[in-house]
């Protein structure tokens, strides 16, 4: 019973890696690059990430205040990373913008090392490498492809289909890989280098695919949360994350118009200067670990001051901590801990970084760079085996086709 099933699983098995091997290749391959995407951005523009070591810092309203006195523009939200050699980050918005400009300034003599507006040859190749692990640089060609869907939509159509086969893929092999005879497990577990490179590159494929089965797997399962939405939704469902779009957006209720209430006797609130250090300092006490601070000044004078705080370290799990800060007294009003969160639906709010291996910082990411590259040769090896088996039994028609001869002769 056993024997047909398995044929049958390898027949799927083998189509969806033809079907799906080229681009298999150029998301894997990409994947594998794009997995340290921060690292060789910060390598490769250290100059703006990082600096010399030079007495003490100069606190963050002071670097706010001249950034602001030399921009003449208003300073929205800070990052301010763990480390005395990082620079920090401040978001600027100049008047009559949409998006505030990101500044790379020096602590430690307040001077301004670059800004985001200009692509760093760095910023453009990583750039490239996220467009063809996402839409297989399809997205690039200006002209439409199809009257139905953008380049870019149709990009991520057929990495989606790929994925998913890709998945079937994984699925199939397990039972594929699994020995009809339970002695004879441990050949599945290793590479014989002895045999001939046909063997060896069988070995390779199988064994290969067996010790990454587990990052494959997760890879495979969630890509496709960023090609369909019936994906992205059937995933939020199962994680209970899932929240209904709300129907007409703000719908003038009270918070509408917090300035102006009925618009008669409500005086217009003064702004409140909102000290950079002291939402640091209160951050950090309610967040008593090593981590990296994104603050967000609110658009509004009563509105709140947004915190986020992500975890460092080479073993830092994935998932920030919020806050929301009353602008007057810097008091928590609210703050959502990832920790609380029941397991479900921290998986859920993971998917991100259960993709790209961040989840458990550089040791999970190691091995998903590992099996990004595995991944990659999976469909040549694959090929491989199917090609010499193909030539075997074209090989041997002519042998059995002489041997019957001689029999009837």
């Amino acid at each position: 019973m056993w024997k047909p099933i398995r044929k049958f699983l390898n027949d799927i098995h083998l189509y969806a890696g033809l079907t799906c091997g080229l681009i298999v290749i150029a998301v894997c391959l990409s994947g594998t690059i794009y997995v340290y995407n921060t690292e060789i951005r910060e390598w490769a523009d250290s100059e703006r990430y990082f600096v010399e070591i030079s007495g003490a810092k100069k606190s963050l309203d002071v670097l706010r205040t001249d950034l602001e006195a030399s921009l003449s523009s208003e300073v929205v939200g800070v990052n301010v990373f763990n480390g005395e050699d990082r620079s920090v980050q401040f978001q600027v918005k100049k008047e009559g913008e949409e998006r505030p400009v990101t500044y790379f300034v020096n602590p430690y003599s307040g001077a301004i090392l670059a800004d985001n507006v200009e692509k760093t040859s760095a910023e453009e190749f990583m750039g490239y490498m996220f467009s063809l692990h996402r839409w297989l640089l399809i997205d690039k060609i200006e002209e439409p492809i199809l009257e139905s869907m953008t380049n870019q939509e149709l990009g991520r159509f057929i990495n989606g289909v790929a994925t998913l086969l890709f998945l079937l893929g994984v699925i199939t092999g397990i039972f594929i890989w699994f020995p009809q005879k339970v002695k004879n497990w441990k050949q599945g577990l290793s590479v014989k280098w002895s045999g001939n490179w046909k063997r060896i590159n069988h070995d390779l494929h199988n064994t290969l695919a067996f010790y990454s089965l587990g990052a494959l797997f997760i890879m495979a399962v969630t890509g496709p949360f960023w090609s369909y939405q019936w994906y992205k939704t059937g995933w939020q469902k199962t994680w209970d994350i899932y929240q209904a779009p709300q129907p007409g957006g703000n719908q003038g209720g009270p918070s509408a118009d917090k300035g102006n209430v009925s618009g008669t006797d409500q005086a217009p609130i003064e702004p409140v200067y909102i000290s950079f250090d002291q939402v640091v300092e209160q951050s950090n006490a309610t967040l008593p670990y090593e981590g990296n601070l994104r603050i967000t000044l609110p658009n509004q004078p009563d509105g709140d001051i947004s915190v986020s705080k992500s975890r460092t370290g080479f073993f830092a799990r994935a998932g920030a901590d919020q806050l929301s800060l009353n602008s007057a007294n810097l008091e928590v009003k609210e703050a959502k801990l990832f920790s609380d969160l029941p397991v479900r639906q921290q998986i859920g709010r993971s998917v991100k970084a259960l993709h790209t291996g961040e989840i458990f910082g550089q040791v999970t990411k190691f091995l998903w760079f590992l099996g990004c590259t595995i991944a990659t040769s999976l469909p040549i090896t694959g090929t491989l085996i199917w090609w010499n088996k193909r030539k075997k039994k074209k090989s041997g028609s002519p042998r059995r086709a002489k041997s019957s001869q001689v029999e009837m002769a």
